[in-house]
């Protein structure tokens, strides 16, 4: 199930969007630079460890301490991590940034991470594992896109078997799918060792929760409704 674009206009140009993926771009053809090893010894510098604030007594003052919760979200495990990520925020992300304005956005996709960081050391405290990457953060804007826009139409490819099927998809029924395979897999992973690689499950779920609990407090109320005139019309025909 690949989402191929979804049906909204955007009033505004996406500045903050397109910062945030040519960031995570930049950083990722820099990582390249890197051996295995030292790209691990990074990943545990600037990763978020779960165990490094789970398994201490009392948790520092030092806002240093707590970098890897930012920098985290922009690092990537590989070329498939980075691409599904940015691809996901390439469709969803521009019209909640319409909707928040581009310095809001950022806030609430920083606020996102950092939330989906922590519900991921809280549901693994002793993983000594790095948990790199945006996808946390993105679950948010997801959350707040569902929200916002229930019934926009997502266009998306089924491949069954050699053959492509399109369908255009409620946003509501495409992002609920998505969510509950988050929830079950990270209730599945509760079963397993938790010192182990893999995806952070619980950081999706969380972010997304967080995207829908947040999102309120960043729209502009005046943009709220601000093409809503034009949303049935863009919705019925998916603007190809």
């Amino acid at each position: 199930m690949i989402p191929i674009r979804d049906c909204l206009p955007r009033r505004y140009t996406p500045y903050m969007t397109w910062l945030i993926i040519s960031l995570n771009c930049f950083v990722f053809l820099f990582e390249l630079m890197f051996s295995k090893e030292d790209l691990d010894y990074l990943f545990h510098i600037f990763g978020v460890i779960p165990a490094r604030y789970m398994l201490i007594d009392t948790l520092p003052i030092d806002p240093l301490y707590y970098l890897p919760f930012l920098t985290s979200m922009f690092l990537h495990g590989g070329w498939f991590h980075l691409i599904s990520n940015m691809w996901i925020m390439w469709i969803f992300a521009d019209n909640v940034e319409d909707k928040m304005g581009s310095f809001r956005f950022l806030i609430f996709y920083l606020l996102c991470g950092f939330g989906a960081g922590w519900i991921h050391c809280l549901t693994n405290p002793t993983s000594t594992i790095p948990t790199v990457g945006a996808s946390g953060a993105i679950s948010g804007v997801l959350g707040a896109y569902m929200i916002m826009f229930p019934y926009a139409k997502v266009i998306t490819l089924f491949p069954i078997l050699f053959f492509p099927f399109f369908f255009a998809l409620p946003a509501i029924f495409y992002i609920l799918m998505w969510f509950f395979i988050q929830l079950f897999s990270g209730l599945g992973s509760l079963l397993s060792p938790t010192d182990v690689g893999g995806v952070a499950w619980w950081a999706h779920v969380g972010g997304f929760i967080f995207g829908i609990v947040l999102h309120r407090l960043f729209v502009i109320k005046k943009r709220l409704h601000m093409y809503d005139d034009h949303f049935d019309y863009y919705c019925a025909w998916g603007r190809w």
